[in-house]
């Protein structure tokens, strides 16, 4: 006698809608997640909303969200990838599965930082994205790490400027975040949650944070590379801002990651950071993220069949 199944049927992998076909993130707070046959519940003061999960690439679960065992049992079948995150999205805290089911990205980021030439063609296309009027093919690291310096130091100098802040030098003391003047406790805060947004993204796609091609050593240096390409575009204009207008008595971090998640929250910034990602490792922007077979590593052959008992071939 068949066994009945209770539930809906896991999809199979084929079923799975193409990445593109996906809405790529949804971010959601103080709301409760459930399970209905094959779509996540989404509950809130408002009323419940249903989402088909395969329809999603990325769950950002934000402040006060509760998700039960069966609404995770789901999202994973289906190749939904769940990051929890602070207030719309920028402090990432923890992930769960990629959305990515194949290792492409992550063999071609090892491959790339592993070899010196092709880690510095990946470190000059980073700072190519930030001269884009200038040619950065042929500079040293030691080159493009001065023009970076200056280009930073003239934006500094430009928006104390404008925003008629004083400032001295980008100094912190990472343990004593209140030591520090009010445009600087503003550019970390700001940063921070910018850090947790790319973060966020990066293990989305399967990516290592800890493989950086200009940041090396530390957990985060890819996100630490990534995040770099927007600062002066975002945290820094907004750390002025920001500085401009407290008082005394305002907690300059909350003003400052707040500030973060209203330039954020349209989503666009996620966009932007998936396609530069994109370009820097050289993937194209229809490559699968799906993985339909698991191969075992060959030494000569380089891929063999696996589930396969090799005893006999020996």
């Amino acid at each position: 006698m068949k066994k009945k199944q209770s539930g809906a049927r896991k999809t199979e992998l084929p079923e799975l809608p193409r990445i593109d076909d996906r809405v790529t993130f949804v971010y959601i707070e103080h709301a409760t997640i459930n399970r209905q046959d094959s779509a996540v519940t989404v509950t809130d003061q408002r009323g419940i909303v249903c989402i088909p999960a395969a329809m999603v690439g990325v769950l950002l679960l934000g402040p006060g969200t509760d998700i039960s065992h069966r609404a995770v049992e789901l999202i994973g079948d289906t190749g939904t990838s769940i990051v929890w995150v602070g207030e719309s999205g920028v402090r990432h805290y923890a992930h769960g599965r990629a959305l990515a089911h194949s290792t492409r990205f992550l063999e071609k980021q090892a491959k790339l930082v592993s070899n010196t030439r092709s880690r510095l063609d990946v470190a000059r296309k980073m700072y190519q994205l930030r001269f884009p009027d200038e040619d950065v093919s042929s500079l040293t690291m030691q080159q493009l790490r001065g023009r970076e310096g200056a280009r930073v130091r003239n934006a500094y100098r430009a928006y104390s400027q404008k925003y008629q802040v004083k400032w001295d030098k980008r100094e912190y003391d990472p343990d004593d975040f209140e030591s520090g003047t009010p445009v600087n406790q503003a550019l970390s805060a700001a940063n921070v949650a910018l850090y947790g947004v790319v973060h966020s993204v990066i293990v989305a796609l399967g990516l290592s944070p800890g493989l950086g091609f200009v940041h090396t050593g530390h957990d985060k240096s890819f996100v630490y590379d990534i995040a770099d390409l927007y600062k002066v575009e975002y945290t820094v204009p907004l750390a002025f801002e920001v500085a401009s207008q407290a008082k005394s008595e305002d907690n300059i971090g909350r003003m400052a990651r707040q500030g973060v998640r209203d330039k954020f929250v349209d989503g666009k910034i996620i966009k932007r950071i998936v396609g530069d990602i994109q370009y820097l490792l050289d993937v194209a922007e229809d490559e699968e993220l799906f993985a339909e077979t698991i191969s075992l590593w060959d030494d000569r052959a380089q891929l063999v069949q696996y589930g396969v008992n090799y005893s006999e071939v020996f």
